[in-house]
């Protein structure tokens, strides 16, 4: 298929994340997400009723982060907006056993066992899934921000970069070039 220039044909949804770090102070960042998904034309119940417009599924998530770790020291969720209010609320903890996780490699699949499937909300887990790469890019930001810095940050880079996309593939330019400088 080409590319199909989008704009001139009718949207009729919507799925926003918005991931942001922030310094909270010397030992922790925070990770806040956003998820905002919407219909954006009118659509019909199985009865007929009409749903009009609207944000139908609305979550936030915060994760403070121990920098010296990557540990997730603790937590908020918050669902501003659900599809079937009380009942997909019920799962706004069902999270909180992420609490003491370490962002590293294999958290995707520890949070799969916590809260995946119906031991949980799609929409959170996504959210969350797409905070921890966002959470990595924010420590190195904040590892980089002075102009004087003591070499790289205190993470074994390789754990976290090395084999996760072609750039960075272990036989590659990038990562020889960064093990050739660090060993």
């Amino acid at each position: 298929m080409k590319y199909v220039e989008a704009d001139a044909l009718e949207k009729i949804h919507n799925r926003n994340l918005d991931i942001s770090s922030h310094i909270f102070d010397d030992e922790h960042l925070l990770i806040t997400g956003e998820l905002k998904e919407k219909n954006l034309i009118t659509i019909y119940e199985k009865s007929g009723e009409p749903i009009e417009p609207n944000i139908f599924h609305h979550m936030k998530i915060q994760l403070l982060i121990k920098i010296s770790e990557l540990k997730i020291v603790d937590l908020n969720v918050k669902m501003p907006g659900t599809p079937h209010d009380d009942l997909c609320r019920e799962m706004k903890n069902s999270l909180e056993g992420i609490k003491g996780l370490v962002i590293a490699p294999g958290f995707t699949s520890k949070i799969k066992e916590i809260a995946g499937g119906i031991k949980g909300c799609v929409h959170l887990t996504t959210l969350l899934l797409s905070m921890a790469p966002a959470a990595l890019q924010g420590y190195w930001i904040f590892e980089s921000r002075k102009e004087q810095r003591n070499g790289e940050p205190k993470f074994e880079i390789e754990k976290y970069l090395i084999d996760t996309c072609w750039a960075w593939r272990k036989d590659g330019p990038l990562a020889g070039s960064f093990i050739k400088q660090n060993h």
